[in-house]
């Protein structure tokens, strides 16, 4: 179950999850999305660029929701995150598939979930230092997906009044919030948080198809 050169580190409250001993690992902006996602006990999720599976771990330890779906496109990462839901005894309550989220219509149904949470690639694509190994440079940089494709493919997911958490990087909001009415999904609430001097990330919340208003806050989530 665990391969040469994983680690399987304690989650706390018994779940535990595996991680490359060298690879990308999950770091404060995945704790803060799920603390920060108002997840209910009958939501279904998906959760896009999932890595191993942090995300949906700690919403099932703060909830257990009725469904967490959790897409990875990296198959050796999407497998870790399969086994990670094995060694949780968590089959039933979340599904890992391994596909990339330009494709989702391949995927899966139109309107289908009630959330989406996402923790995406931060860097364009060419831009900012990027690292040799391919798996830290895929979680890092739009290599395999845009912030656009995440988007669009959060709002094909959502049904009417459904929920997108997402987490990034303040600079940039201004196509976060473009991008986001472009396909139907008002922002409705924004906390800046992390940094010394100033925000180092912001958590977001949008609904689909809903009216304007949008609350702003800071510190912790």
């Amino acid at each position: 179950m665990i391969k040469e050169f994983e680690t399987l580190e304690d989650l706390g409250g018994g779940y535990k999850i595996l991680q490359k001993e060298n690879g990308f690992k999950f770091g404060t902006d995945a704790v803060l999305l799920a603390d920060f996602a108002n997840i209910k006990p009958n939501d279904t999720i998906m959760d896009l660029c999932t890595g191993t599976g942090i995300i949906p771990l700690l919403l099932h330890q703060k909830i257990k929701p009725k469904h967490i779906s959790a897409l990875e496109i990296q198959e050796e990462i999407a497998d870790m995150a399969k086994r990670t839901i094995e060694l949780n005894a968590l089959n039933r309550d979340i599904s890992i598939m391994c596909g990339d989220l330009k494709n989702i219509k391949m995927l899966c149904s139109a309107n289908s979930y009630t959330a989406v949470t996402c923790n995406p690639p931060y860097m364009i694509n060419m831009t900012g230092k990027k690292n040799s190994n391919d798996s830290k440079t895929i979680s890092r940089h739009e290599v395999m997906c845009t912030l656009e494709d995440v988007i669009s493919c959060s709002s094909y997911l959502l049904g009417s009044g459904g929920r997108l958490f997402m987490v990034h990087r303040p600079e940039r909001l201004v196509d976060i919030f473009y991008l986001m009415r472009k396909y139907k999904l008002e922002p409705k609430r924004l906390n800046l948080t992390g940094g010394k001097d100033e925000p180092a990330l912001v958590l977001i919340e949008a609904q689909k198809d809903r009216k304007p208003g949008l609350k702003i806050t800071g510190g912790k989530a």
